[in-house]
C-alpha cells in the first residue's frame, strides 16, 4: 500500500511537472492541445455548451460577478473531464497562478457556510471555447465564475494574448473558521501599501487621488478599457528602492500568466517606457480601511479596489488597452494576410 500511494505521488508530480514545462515553454501549443483533449472527453450536449464562434458577441462578455453563464460548468463534469479542464486551466496560467484560481474559487464554500445561497458554489465555474483549437489555428478560450475571468487568445497557433485578466476575493481575509487569516490576494494589497507608505510628502500629494475609494475598479467588465485620467506619482519621480517596489507589484500581477506569457508583458511595458507610468491611490491608508490602485502605463492598467463588505472584498483586474482579446495579435496577422502574395500556381 505504501509502494502504490509513493507512485501515485510521483505521477502527479511529475504530471504536475510537464504541465508546468509545456506551459512556460510553448503555451499557445499547449493550450491547443488540451483544449482538443478536453473537448474530445465531453459529451455532445456538453461539446454544445462549450463551443461558441471566435468571430461572435459571446467572446466580449464577461464579467466576475454571480450570474447566470455559457458554457459547460465543473458541476456538470465527471472526474475525467474535470481533470481535462483543470489540465487546460494549467497551460493558461503560471503555478502560482492556477494556485490562486483554485483558491478563489474554494472560497465560494466559505461564502456558502456563511450565507446558504446556492450560488456560492466552486464547482460554478465555466469553460468555453471559441472557435477551432488547432495547430495553426485562431481560436479562443475562457475560464470564469464569480470573481474569476481569465480570457486568452490563441493567434496563428503561436501568439497568446491573456487579457482581460481579473481576480477576486471575498472574503479578502479570512477571518474565522480553518482557513483563518488566508489571503488570497494579499502580495497585490500589501505591496502596494508598502509603496503609498514610503512616499515622500510630495510623491505622496500626487499619488492621493481622492479621500474616498470608488465601489469598484473604474473600468468594471468593459470589452475595451478606456484610458484612465493620466494622473498619480510617476515612476520616474520615485527613487531606485520604490522603483523596485513598483515593479514588483506589476511583476505580481503579469506573472499569474505562463512565463513566456508574463515575459512579452513585461517586455512591452519596458519598450513603452517606464518612466511615464503613474501610481494612484484613493481612500484610506490604513490596513482596514476600504481602498483601491491602480498603475497605469501607456499600453496597460491594473486596478485594484478593496472597498465592499467594509474593506474585506477586493477586486483585481489586468487591461491591455490594445491587446484585450487579442485585438492586437489579430490586427497584424489580418493585415499581413491581406497584404501576402498570392502564389500563382495555387
Amino acid at each position: 500500500m505504501a509502494r502504490t500511494i509513493v507512485n501515485v505521488v510521483c505521477l502527479v508530480v511529475l504530471l504536475g511537472t510537464i504541465a508546468i514545462s509545456r506551459q512556460t515553454d510553448a503555451p499557445a501549443a499547449a493550450m491547443t492541445t488540451a483544449a482538443a483533449a478536453f473537448l474530445d472527453s465531453l459529451n455532445a450536449e456538453q461539446t454544445a455548451a462549450v463551443r461558441f464562434p471566435f468571430d461572435g458577441e459571446d467572446r466580449f462578455d464577461w464579467h466576475f460577478i454571480p450570474r447566470e453563464r455559457k458554457g459547460v460548468p465543473l458541476k456538470t463534469m465527471t472526474a475525467s473531464q474535470r481533470a481535462a479542464g483543470l489540465d487546460l486551466l494549467r497551460t493558461g496560467l503560471s503555478e502560482e497562478g492556477f494556485t490562486k484560481a483554485e483558491s478563489i474559487r474554494q472560497l465560494e464554500q466559505i461564502l456558502f457556510e456563511l450565507e446558504g445561497r446556492d450560488i456560492r458554489d466552486p464547482d460554478l465555474y465555466f469553460f468555453m471555447v471559441f472557435g477551432e483549437p488547432a495547430e495553426g489555428n485562431t481560436w479562443g478560450w475562457r475560464y470564469e465564475g464569480h470573481h474569476i475571468s481569465q480570457n486568452w487568445t490563441v493567434v496563428n497557433g503561436t501568439r497568446v494574448a491573456s487579457s482581460p485578466q481579473f481576480f477576486g476575493t471575498n472574503p479578502a481575509e479570512v477571518r474565522d473558521g480553518p482557513k483563518r487569516g488566508t489571503r488570497v490576494l494579499g502580495r497585490e494589497e500589501d505591496q502596494a501599501r508598502a509603496l503609498l507608505a514610503s512616499l515622500n510628502d510630495a510623491q505622496r500629494a500626487s499619488a492621493m487621488l481622492n479621500d474616498t475609494a470608488p465601489r469598484d475598479i473604474l473600468t468594471s467588465n468593459q470589452r475595451e478599457a478606456a484610458m484612465q485620467d493620466d494622473l498619480g506619482v510617476a515612476q520616474r519621480d520615485l527613487n531606485e528602492n520604490q522603483r523596485g517596489v513598483l515593479w514588483s507589484i506589476i511583476e505580481e500581477y503579469a506573472t499569474v500568466q505562463p512565463a513566456a506569457v508574463a515575459d512579452r508583458r513585461l517586455m512591452e511595458i519596458r519598450n513603452a517606457g517606464l518612466g511615464g507610468i503613474k501610481f494612484g491611490w484613493m481612500g484610506g491608508a490604513a490596513r482596514g480601511e476600504p481602498h483601491y490602485y491602480r498603475i497605469q502605463g501607456p499600453t496597460f492598467l491594473i486596478e485594484y479596489d478593496n472597498t465592499q463588505g467594509d474593506g474585506n472584498h477586493a477586486h483585481s483586474v489586468w487591461r491591455d488597452f490594445k491587446g484585450d482579446f487579442g485585438r492586437d495579435l489579430l490586427a497584424a496577422h489580418y493585415q499581413r494576410f491581406r497584404h501576402e502574395p498570392v502564389n500563382a500556381d495555387d
